[in-house]
């Protein structure tokens, strides 16, 4: 195994159990303690973990971006859900716009039951999701691939995306702001969604709700010109007061009603 398979492997550990013992690695991984404090000094270095005794625990800001693998993994049914609702509002045969976020992966895979769709796209893991979708025309921005997110991102990657108007830009953010708006942790992801948003004609943010009341480093792009928000759970009231100040469409997950059935011995025994 890699070192940097078996680092992405300790964080996924981290978020799943906030924390980590070197004795338990080095017994799981098959190789020395020396080799796992190694590990944690270098994921100490980025920014994902603090070393304690013994072990780490997982270091919590939301200003910094995980790896693409691990991001997928979060949040999976909420994704799933939002996913839904977006390919609710696609119209077959519309061109749409999908950035290079883990929640846009799962849109791609909802989208599938789709016909003649025109995808352009700036992530590398969205291409190979539909890589066996036959009808569509699937577009790559090209670009300059960024290390760890699977997104091609910079001056190439924008003019590409300046050079159409799509029916739809579908993505996500790393924090959407009251104030601010919506919020990336680099200014690459950030200029390159405001390319998409100037180059389409309805702007769709799909964002979970862990998002909300988070601010990131670059500002991306204003509220107001997004036309629909959909996320994974009910805002709350302050943020649906905001988006109807915004005439911006708020989709969420409707709860399950909850049907109550008598028992049927009971019914007899009543009659």
């Amino acid at each position: 195994m890699l070192a940097l398979e078996r680092r992405n492997l300790i964080l996924e550990k981290l978020q799943s159990e906030k924390r980590v013992v070197v004795s338990v690695l080095s017994q799981l991984f098959e190789v020395s303690e020396e080799t796992i404090r190694r590990d944690l000094e270098k994921l100490e270095k980025e920014g994902f973990a603090t070393k304690s005794y013994g072990g780490a625990v997982l270091k919590e800001d939301v200003s910094i971006d995980l790896p693409f693998n691990i991001r997928k993994n979060q949040n999976v049914a909420g994704k799933q859900k939002m996913a839904e609702i977006v390919a609710s509002l696609v119209q077959e045969g519309d061109h749409i716009f999908l950035d290079a976020s883990s929640t846009a992966v799962f849109v791609a895979k909802a989208l599938k039951s789709k016909e003649r769709l025109t995808v352009v796209t700036n992530s590398m893991e969205i291409l190979i999701e539909l890589s066996d979708v036959s009808g569509w025309n699937i577009i790559s921005t090209g670009g300059v691939m960024k290390e760890g997110y699977l997104a091609f991102l910079g001056s190439r990657t924008e003019e590409a995306i300046r050079s159409y108007y799509m029916d739809k830009v579908l993505f996500s953010c790393k924090a959407l702001d009251y104030q601010w708006g919506i919020m990336e942790s680099q200014e690459a992801f950030g200029t390159t969604k405001r390319a998409m948003m100037a180059s389409g004609r309805e702007k769709i943010l799909v964002v979970d709700s862990t998002k909300f009341d988070q601010t990131a480093f670059f500002v991306a792009g204003n509220l107001r010109d997004v036309d629909i928000v959909v996320t994974d759970k009910k805002p709350c009231d302050k943020w649906i007061r905001r988006f109807e100040e915004l005439d911006i469409s708020c989709r969420y997950p409707e709860p399950k009603s909850t049907v109550f059935q008598l028992d049927p011995e009971r019914q007899v025994r009543r009659s």
